[in-house]
């Protein structure tokens, strides 16, 4: 590999969903030969195991008492990220709307962040060549001593619009309503909220194509591993 004498690099992106950050995270590990992790989906594939072991999501006891059953494997190649829970592929079922309607509510749970932090820092550590990891928490509670912290943001409207085309079909405004639920209620938990870590480059992807986005990453990688 190239950059096997460049020392492992660890890229921390977090921001709220719609600002383009999972593509970006791909391309950029992809294109910098870098491991990749999506802990969203971390927190998706422990939503899917409550919700289908008929675990109450309305109560945060009974979520605690079984976060440590699921046993949750995260393949980190960008090109074809995986997850399995318990073995089984759940790429696709922790994508339908009754997971993404609640995933806030699992993943406010104390004992779930603990868990599924502890998941993301022993896959970070692993990373032989370095990793970008993607979520809300990441630089200033998961991996708060990264190598580089960015903090993806983006309009509302401009977000929605994104999502609802990923969401084919879907209601601009809707999604734009649910976004900034989803924001409220990520923001405002108690445990590891949404938040810009203090030493965070901001980069507004309002007005940025992907590709722009991407490049814009890639270079404060490359600056970062040049020491600048």
């Amino acid at each position: 590999m190239e950059n096997g004498a460049a020392k492992p690099v660890i890229v921390a992106i977090d921001g709220p969903s719609g600002t383009g950050k999972s593509s970006t995270s791909k391309a950029v590990a992809a294109q910098l030969g870098l491991s990749y992790l999506d802990t969203g989906a971390q927190y998706r594939a422990i939503t899917w195991w409550m919700v289908t072991n008929g675990i109450d999501i309305e109560d945060p006891s009974a979520i605690a008492a079984v976060a440590g059953k699921p046993e949750i494997v995260s393949g980190t190649d960008p090109a074809h990220p995986t997850i399995t829970v318990d073995g089984t592929d759940v790429a696709a079922p922790i994508r339908t709307q009754e997971i993404t309607s609640q995933v806030s509510a699992v993943s406010a749970v104390p004992e779930v962040r603990a868990r599924i932090t502890e998941l993301q820092r022993s896959v970070a550590a692993a990373a032989e060549y370095g990793i970008v990891v993607e979520g809300r928490d990441i630089g200033t509670t998961v991996l708060p001593d990264a190598d580089l912290k960015i903090f993806l943001t983006a309009s509302p409207e401009a977000r929605a619009a994104r999502r609802s085309g990923e969401l084919r079909g879907a209601d601009v405004h809707a999604t734009r309503e649910a976004l900034i639920k989803r924001d409220a209620a990520d923001s405002s938990r108690k445990t590891s909220p949404l938040a810009k870590a203090d030493d965070a480059v901001e980069v507004d992807t309002t007005e940025l194509t992907l590709q722009q986005v991407i490049e814009c990453v890639v270079t404060l990688v490359e600056e970062k591993r040049a020491g600048k």
